[in-house]
């Protein structure tokens, strides 16, 4: 799918806000419902469809388990119809080509794979209406009896395609009462637009210098350049998808929901436990409180800790995508989780910080590169290149070009993944009012000519769409 958020970015949500702030609070989640639906139809029109019977699917299972979920069986069989049919038709649209491609890999058979088109976003809102189902059985959430706001809820277009994961339990009430106020827009709009700078100025940027470094042949790549391209990738994917983040969480802001912190600076994380306490988070919570402590958790003793372990990683590989490289991207996480508990987290942690930092921005600047190239010989000849110290040149002239050219977005890159704004922010708030003013002043002005720029970039460059999209 080619997706495009200009045209929404630019008509439909100042349309959708005009309306929005214009009607009594008793229409507000219908007219948020129908833009939420606009923009998903806009890409994909027919997919729609599956997601009103998986939202219909789960309010229905939902409203049984409340009227006749009185035995621990019944609850337990609305629960089951639920999640394995959510589940059932996510593996089919995810998975199933890739499941027939293995199948005829492993036995040499030729198996037709029927080319499913993956429905943008699937995952994200399997587990958002996962959540509600598993909530009500566990009786944290109360059946909602408005199938209007439940499909508001799922379909809510800041936060559809690409996440954060909001949970039922966290938006339940605000679905229902929620004031909308001029410093929740203003705050919301600042946040939006951050999402933006950082997406258009910097991931966009960052990948297109990933993309040239990566189809160069080995004669025209130095080690260092090939640690450039490794390090553009995650710089891509991480301002690509915070920026998302942003983005949603502003829009929320603006229609006066307030969703979690998706990200919290996870490249200055000091071990990789902590890295994944920063990462996605409302991605690694959904597995630890759904998956990971149902398993037990690390009650059990240390061989089922190891395997709640794996059983969660293998998993989180899936579900970025149906490729083997996922696969291998999860285990790999779940290698070093499990050593950092058992064996050398301990000792990483008497080391001086800086190096707890440098130990984990390279291992997660190596497993970004695992999670970028889904073909497997092009994988192993990229980390060939990146330890192949004996026989091509650690730098040369292409590497210092790059570093000229992108010079700019690698250190504005370096210098907003460390947490600098909220420092700022701290600063600010301190000093004495005329000179607060003087800084608002200058912020506004540099908001301004940083959204004109990415104005332009958006008009000049092809688009690039948010790499979370896929998922």
């Amino acid at each position: 799918m080619v997706f495009s958020c200009i045209p929404f970015l630019f008509f439909f949500l100042p349309l959708c806000l005009i309306l929005y702030y214009a009607v009594p609070f008793s229409w507000k989640n219908g007219i948020l419902l129908i833009f939420s639906l606009i923009f998903y139809a806009w890409g994909e029109p027919l997919y729609i469809l599956l997601m009103l019977f998986s939202t219909a699917l789960d309010y229905t299972n939902g409203r049984l388990m409340e009227r006749f979920g009185t035995t621990k069986g019944r609850r337990t069989f609305f629960l089951c119809c639920s999640i394995c049919i959510n589940l059932s038709i996510l593996a089919f649209f995810k998975y199933a080509d890739f499941a027939i491609a293995s199948v005829n890999g492993l036995l040499g058979t030729q198996f037709a794979q029927p080319g499913i088109h993956l429905p943008v976003g699937i995952s994200f809102y399997t587990f958002q209406t996962m959540s509600y189902i598993i909530d009500l059985y566990r009786g944290e959430v109360k059946a909602e009896h408005s199938y209007t706001a439940y499909l508001t809820y799922v379909s809510m277009f800041p936060q559809l395609v690409a996440g954060p994961i909001v949970r039922f339990s966290d938006i339940q009430e605000q679905l229902h009462d929620r004031r909308l106020t001029l410093e929740g827009f203003e705050q919301g709009m600042l946040r939006f637009m951050m999402g933006l700078f950082k997406k258009v100025l910097i991931a966009n940027q960052a990948g297109a210098l990933w993309e040239e470094i990566r189809v160069l042949g080995a004669a025209d790549t130095s080690v260092a350049t090939a640690w450039l391209g490794a390090l553009c990738f995650t710089l891509q994917l991480y301002f690509d998808f915070s920026a998302y983040s942003d983005m949603a969480i502003g829009m929320g802001h603006m229609l006066d929901f307030h969703y979690n912190e998706n990200f919290n600076y996870p490249l200055t994380a000091v071990s990789v436990t902590d890295f994944w306490r920063r990462w996605h988070i409302s991605l690694s919570t959904w597995f630890r409180d759904y998956v990971y402590i149902p398993l037990g958790g690390n009650r059990r003793g240390v061989p089922r800790h190891l395997f709640n372990i794996a059983v969660v990683w293998f998993l989180t590989g899936m579900w970025h995508g149906a490729s083997w490289n996922f696969i291998l991207w999860g285990v790999y996480y779940g290698i070093l989780l499990m050593l950092e508990k058992y064996v050398w987290g301990k000792t990483l942690a008497k080391f001086p910080k800086w190096i707890q930092h440098a130990y984990a921005f390279l291992i997660v600047v190596f497993g970004f590169v695992i999670f970028a190239i889904t073909d497997f010989g092009e994988l192993g000849r990229y980390i060939a290149l990146l330890f192949s110290f004996a026989t091509n040149t650690l730098a040369d002239t292409r590497f210092l070009w790059y570093l000229g050219n992108y010079g700019v977005v690698l250190v504005a890159a370096c210098v907003l993944m460390c947490p600098v704004y909220p420092w700022l922010c701290r600063k600010a708030s301190t000093l004495s009012r005329g000179k607060g003013c003087v800084l608002s002043v200058f912020a506004g002005i540099g908001m301004l000519l940083l959204f004109i720029l990415s104005t332009a970039y958006m008009v000049s460059d092809t688009y690039n769409p948010f790499l979370y999209f896929r998922f």
